[in-house]
């Protein structure tokens, strides 16, 4: 074969692979440039068109070889920076996509598909690293830290260890899936907790937890769910019960809007009230949702 028959076979060999990849045939367009490569290894369009077979074929760690190869080829060419773009977008390395795409930018500063892909990528680098700092929040709460005078207070009052010890896990476990529920959803249910006796509670008829969401409406319904509340608990022998509740729901008695010697200490800031109960102890607080180096216990009002 001579060489204007092999350069021929090799623009032939490429344009089939155009074709179908245009028609969406993604394993043969990658099959078509290969065997057009084995013939002009050194054509960095060969290489780029490859990338975007096997980018649509999701063998991503193919595409990225063939990008950087791309690259090596043709440094100055735009198109490689933005294949390995692609794909390093599809890996969900998003700082990294972003960088191969601002140097597609550098290369070709008119390129509008270039431009959205940088305002799209900068939003999805964004996300994603909210995305992680809440993960880190979520899974690295201990709430057991901040109440280490709690734990020893209890362990006064019970005398018995394993009884204080039982009381200080309950209330541990009931703050921190509260805690984890507000950095996953920026939303806390409002409800009680009973810490139920598993020698007496009848489970068939009474259950772990209770919604409060009408409770803080008014005067008429906190008097009626406080006096419902403290019947639960005795009649379901509850060593001890946690209520949560979101600031946002209660319209009475909102405590932040007092003055004087009354006013509320912790600012505007939304967030949700712990408040436990025992026939031992009693103790509120309320956790800002807008903390984010973890949760800020301050203790309020009993």
């Amino acid at each position: 074969m001579g060489e204007s028959e092999g350069k021929a076979a090799q623009i032939s060999l490429k344009d089939q692979g155009n074709e179908f990849f245009k028609a969406g045939n993604y394993l043969k367009a990658a099959a078509l440039y290969t065997q057009a490569i084995k013939q002009d290894p050194s054509n960095p369009t060969l290489y780029s068109n490859r990338a975007a077979a096997f980018l649509n074929l999701v063998k991503l760690s193919k595409a990225l070889a063939d990008a950087d190869t791309t690259i090596t080829l043709k440094p100055d060419w735009e198109k490689g920076y933005f294949r390995k773009g692609c794909v390093l977008e599809a890996m969900e390395r998003y700082e990294d996509a972003l960088d191969a795409f601002q140097v597609a930018l550098k290369y070709n500063a008119k390129s509008s598909e270039v431009a959205k892909k940088i305002k799209r990528l900068t939003q999805l680098a964004k996300d994603k690293k909210r995305a992680q700092e809440v993960e880190t929040m979520r899974t690295n709460v201990d709430m057991s830290k901040h109440l280490d005078s709690l734990k020893t207070e209890l362990s006064g009052l019970y005398g018995a260890e394993d009884g204080s010890k039982e009381v200080f896990s309950f209330l541990v476990e009931t703050m921190e899936n509260a805690v984890k529920s507000c950095h996953e959803t920026s939303t806390v249910d409002p409800r009680v907790y009973f810490m139920l006796n598993k020698d007496k509670t009848d489970t068939e008829k009474y259950a772990p937890v209770v919604n409060i969401d009408k409770a803080f409406e008014s005067p008429h319904t906190h008097n009626n769910c406080y006096s419902f509340l403290r019947e639960y608990a005795d009649d379901s022998f509850s060593g001890a019960a946690c209520l949560v509740a979101p600031k946002s729901i209660i319209s009475y008695p909102q405590v932040w809007k007092g003055q004087g010697s009354r006013k509320w200490k912790h600012g505007q800031s939304d967030g949700f009230f712990f408040q436990f109960e025992s026939p031992l102890l009693r103790k509120v607080w309320f956790v800002s949702q807008y903390i984010r180096e973890g949760p800020n216990l301050m203790q309020g009002p009993c």
